[in-house]
C-alpha cells in the first residue's frame, strides 16, 4: 500500500510540474502537453494558469485551447 501512495504522490508532483513549468516558463503557448494539462485543470487552477500565459503571450498569440473566449481571444 505504502508503495501505491508513494507512485501517486510521484504522479501527482510529476504533472504538477509539468503544468506549472508550462505556464511559468513557456516560450511556446501551443506545446500540447502543457495545453492539454491546463485544459484539463480544475476551474481556478485553469484560470490562473490562463492569466499567466495571457501576461506573457497577450498580443502576440492567439490564446490555446482552455483560454478562449466567447469571442474567440483570451478570457
Amino acid at each position: 500500500m505504502l508503495a501505491v501512495a508513494a507512485i501517486l504522490v510521484g504522479l501527482a508532483g510529476t504533472i504538477g510540474w509539468r503544468w506549472h513549468s508550462y505556464v511559468v516558463n513557456t516560450t511556446d503557448p501551443y506545446d500540447e502537453v502543457g495545453i492539454s494539462l491546463n485544459a484539463a485543470a480544475p476551474g481556478p487552477i485553469n484560470a490562473w494558469g490562463c492569466a499567466r500565459l495571457k501576461a506573457t503571450f497577450e498580443g502576440r498569440a492567439l490564446p490555446p485551447y482552455g483560454c478562449t473566449g466567447p469571442d474567440g481571444g483570451w478570457r
